[in-house]
């Protein structure tokens, strides 16, 4: 009887802590798979297509990231919109039009509006730690593919959390990738799909080279963003994360 007891003690006061163990593991998962792609500073070069049913639209940019709250992208083709930029610094975002030349600040009002036309909006662009800071994680599986394994982790943002999502599920091998990021709405239905069709070796580490973002609604239409080149742990001035640089790049 001692020994029974002994064992269910055991097993109460195991739970919990495999419960943690599990939490901590997964919030560790989603922190490094972010971590892996921006680096502590990067320099990409990118093309991205935004495809409709009857047309299709596509340029080339520039992308500057330093630390977890800077970044700048910046559009070099086509020639009608060289020059189109957007700035995020901290909890902060602008663009810039050469056509207008203004530096406008993006409400939080406008965050969930679509990003440069496409099937990204600006939130998606300036908060990727949002899915770090304002989430509980959990480990929903693991699986092999390809000798490479892979977990699935559903995300749940904190109920003071000022996200539009419900919940979020990524699918993230072992190597920092991510194959897959669904989006849900509050009703628990799928809205959109971020998924990465190509995985290559780029600057020195393993990336997902071509992503495409889907609405579940509407899957002809499309976003597509492939990284053309990209290094990692660069030294980047503070001073390329400034609206002055944003209207006139130096």
């Amino acid at each position: 009887m001692r020994v029974s007891c002994l064992i269910a003690t055991l097993l109460i006061l195991a739970a919990p802590m495999h419960a943690q163990e599990a939490e901590r593991d997964a919030a560790g998962i989603v922190r490094d798979a972010v971590n892996h792609w921006r680096g502590l500073s990067s320099y990409t070069e990118m093309s991205m297509v935004i495809h409709r049913p009857d047309w299709e639209r596509s340029m080339t940019m520039r992308a500057w990231t330093k630390g977890d709250k800077q970044s700048l992208v910046r559009v070099i083709e086509p020639k009608k919109d060289r020059g189109n930029g957007t700035l995020t610094d901290d909890n902060n975002m602008w663009t810039y039009s050469p056509k207008v030349n203004r530096v406008i600040k993006i409400p939080s009002s406008m965050m969930g509006q679509s990003w440069m036309g496409s099937d990204f909006s600006n939130k998606d662009v300036a908060r990727a730690d949002d899915i770090i800071d304002q989430y509980d994680h959990a480990l929903l599986g693991t699986e092999e593919l390809d000798g490479i394994t892979v977990y699935e982790i559903e995300s749940i943002p904190h109920e003071e959390a000022a996200v539009v999502w419900g919940r979020e599920v990524l699918t993230i091998r072992d190597d920092h990738v991510i194959l897959r990021h669904r989006f849900y709405d509050q009703d628990g239905e799928l809205v959109k799909t971020l998924e990465s069709l190509e995985i290559a070796e780029m600057g020195g580490r393993t990336v997902a080279k071509r992503q495409r973002m889907s609405k579940t609604e509407s899957p002809e239409e499309w976003t597509e963003i492939q990284v053309n080149s990209v290094e990692y742990e660069i030294d980047i001035s503070d001073s390329m994360f400034t609206q002055s640089n944003l209207r006139n790049p130096r």
